[in-house]
């Protein structure tokens, strides 16, 4: 008879847990920085761009198009209104060729979803510009493997208890794997969850602003995809 008390369900996020996706926008924003360069001696141009796009989530939301309309505006105010037409379609197109980057899976990603797909349900659980998400899970060679996923505006405490009232589940009965504690960990373990923090090695400035978690005992942190099938072994009530 299964244990009504143990991990059930394992959610997987993911940019930057299933395939890689930091390194494409910050390459677009040295590409930014570049061109701004040609206006402004600035080194602070990666501050001045989060704080707009920060201002702007409420309005834009996650993703390419928000930051696109964020780099036009903060080019705008960084330049006193100096920047040219046509560097401010240079931006525009720098946001469709990041629409359009490969998707490329993380080394080892596959074996460590598909051998806890063996034992547990999974759901994969992204958040982003709609469009976009759904193109990279398309593309990701990895949609097979979820029998469900959600595409959120935001991944909030709210929203994972949303999921799992509809699976049927309590918290305790759940874990979450992902790079960033503040979206994939630390609301989980709020609602009396469990989390798999797998770091990637560059992280978006809003993903680090995440408060310290409360029960670390409910978090364990690994390095490597190999490792994530243990680290849930791990997890949950003896």
């Amino acid at each position: 008879m299964r244990n009504a008390s143990a991990i059930r369900l394992v959610g997987f996020d993911g940019d930057d847990t299933l395939w890689k996706s930091e390194d494409y926008y910050r390459a677009a924003q040295d590409e930014f920085e570049r061109m701004l360069a040609t206006y402004v001696d600035l080194d602070d141009v990666y501050q001045r761009l989060y704080a707009v796009e920060k201002r702007n989530l409420a309005l834009f939301g996650y993703g390419v198009k928000g930051m696109v309309l964020s780099m036009l505006e903060a080019a705008f105010e960084i330049t006193d209104g100096a920047i040219g037409s046509d560097d401010m379609h240079r931006i525009v197109l720098l946001g469709k060729s990041l629409l359009q980057h490969p998707v490329e899976q993380l080394p080892g990603i596959r074996d460590a979803v598909a051998a806890i797909a063996a034992d547990h349900a999974v759901v994969l659980i992204t958040k982003g510009d709609l469009f976009h998400q759904e193109a990279k899970v398309r593309d990701s060679g990895l949609a097979d493997l979820f029998p469900r996923i959600e595409i959120v505006s935001e991944k909030d405490a709210s929203t994972y208890a949303r999921v799992l009232d509809e699976f049927g589940l309590q918290p305790h009965q759940f874990a979450m794997v992902g790079n960033s504690l503040r979206s994939d960990i630390a609301p989980v373990v709020a609602l009396g969850g469990w989390g798999v923090h797998m770091p990637y090695h560059v992280t978006w400035a809003h993903e680090e602003e995440a408060e310290p978690i409360a029960d670390g005992a409910r978090v364990r942190r690994v390095l490597t995809p190999a490792e994530i099938p243990a680290a849930i072994r791990a997890l949950g009530p003896a």
